[in-house]
């Protein structure tokens, strides 16, 4: 992902250069790029840890030359969160502590086999390294199973994990929408449309705190600010307006009635309808990146594929775009 930033950073350094690009006015939004994975359930997070572990001591003998006993519990599982799964509430409070009492029995059991292949073989490092792996998200599962549905407390979604296999996503709520399950990225993009800037973050951030780090980005990475800049009124606060005019930004500027009148943000009234209209821009920039470039869903594995993807797409976005605004 490194790399695939870098080369990003680099053509949009030397089109400033050519003048192709001009971030003179900048725009800024934020939007979520959802991870592959199913809609996340705790009776389902339960069998996918209980059916991985099964499946690593099933399979040890192939990877480290020593067979495990153990009683396989990945049949009686699969029908539990079957039934969980559509069962009602009373009965959940009667199926959940049973799945749960086997995933615990599973780990138990995983445990042993990591005692005895470390005591047979030298070579089963890198096993017992995944199945420690796996232990520990079955571990936090169980956690949060027992705090939700045995004891009903409300679990923060910072302390929630929604996947085994990316356990890396986030839970992001925007405003009044669907929960949905992926990173937030942060965007800029100029009068042409090119993306100039963008960081995934980790967490579901407040707008307010991802708009300085936009113009400071812009100022270390091309040594440029921009003279005005427009974002939505989830990033209004007085303090980026002081700051990003602290900076040099001439018009720091928010869309829709935040609190903030057009005297504290130092606008005229026609000034800001023009900058809504130039603002109204990205939203189509981030339908294109998700519809034709595939960025509405990361499709590649753990953090850094997750990473990868979201630049391969920016990067493909900004060539294309090139393409097409230069074809002359």
């Amino acid at each position: 992902p490194c790399t695939l930033q870098y080369l990003n950073e680099q053509l949009i350094r030397y089109w400033l250069a050519q003048k192709d690009v001009n971030i003179h006015h900048l725009r800024i939004d934020s939007t979520v790029v959802h991870s592959h994975i199913a809609p996340p359930s705790d009776s389902q997070l339960l069998y996918d840890g209980i059916r991985v572990l099964s499946r690593l001591m099933a399979k040890a003998k192939d990877r480290t030359g020593v067979k495990l006993r153990f009683t396989d519990q990945r049949k009686k599982a699969k029908s539990l969160a079957y039934k969980i799964f559509n069962a009602k509430n009373a009965d959940k409070q009667v199926l959940y502590p049973k799945l749960l009492r086997i995933a615990e029995l599973v780990i138990e059991q995983s445990i042993r086999g990591i005692e005895r292949i470390t005591e047979t073989v030298l070579s089963g490092q890198a096993w017992c390294e995944v199945v420690r792996h796996y232990q520990g998200l079955l571990k936090r599962v169980i956690d949060q199973a027992t705090r939700r549905v045995i004891n009903e407390e409300k679990v923060p979604s910072s302390e929630k994990l929604v996947s085994l296999f990316e356990p890396h996503t986030d839970i992001i709520v925007k405003g009044f929408r669907d929960v949905q399950y992926g990173h937030k990225i942060n965007l800029s993009t100029e009068q042409s449309g090119y993306v100039t800037h963008c960081s995934i973050e980790q967490g579901n951030t407040s707008d307010k705190e991802l708009f300085l780090p936009v113009l400071k980005a812009h100022q270390d990475t091309y040594n440029q600010l921009p003279f005005r800049t427009i974002a939505d009124g989830g990033y209004a606060s007085q303090n980026n307006v002081n700051t990003g005019r602290a900076m040099g930004v001439q018009a720091v500027g928010f869309q829709k009635d935040v609190g903030l009148t057009l005297k504290a943000m130092g606008l005229q009234k026609r000034t800001l309808k023009k900058l809504a209209n130039f603002r109204a821009g990205i939203e189509g920039n981030i339908s294109e990146l998700k519809r034709s470039f595939g960025c509405s869903v990361a499709r590649w594995k753990h953090w850094s594929g997750f990473q990868a993807f979201v630049w391969s797409s920016i990067l493909s976005y900004n060539l294309n775009r090139h393409v097409r605004l230069n074809s002359s």
